[in-house]
């Protein structure tokens, strides 16, 4: 895994992209529908047609399971709450607000977590 700041650091970013409405349509190509995780600054790929980077590079891929790694874009994997629901379960039942929502959660809830591992880390060192 990458570094917990750095980690911290690309999670908060995608807080605020999301919080911020940063999944609306684009401005350079307006008829086609925005993905979540996929279309954000914070992936590797962002903004190319072709992927360049491997998904393995991702500071998101330690929270895929390991049965959905080989899928096109396998963070749509990642279970976001407690039901399991995960970006690809929520779309495919046509559910953009809620994938939202439940997305929005668990970078909360993620980044609550990783603080406070992050504060343990700095407690322990001094």
């Amino acid at each position: 895994m990458a570094d917990l700041k750095e980690i911290l650091q690309e999670l908060k970013l995608q807080r605020s992209i999301l919080q911020d409405g940063g999944y609306g349509r684009s401005v350079r190509t307006p008829w086609k529908p925005t993905q979540l995780l996929r279309d954000s600054l914070t992936c590797l790929n962002f903004d190319e047609v072709v992927k360049k980077h491997p998904c393995d590079e991702c500071l998101l891929w330690d929270w895929v399971p390991e049965e959905h790694r080989d899928q096109d874009i396998p963070c749509h994997f990642i279970p976001l709450n407690s039901g399991g629901d995960s970006i690809a379960s929520l779309e495919g039942e046509r559910e953009r607000e809620k994938a939202e929502k439940a997305l929005l959660e668990w970078l909360d809830s993620t980044i609550s977590k990783l603080e406070e591992g992050l504060a343990k880390q700095q407690a322990i060192g001094s």
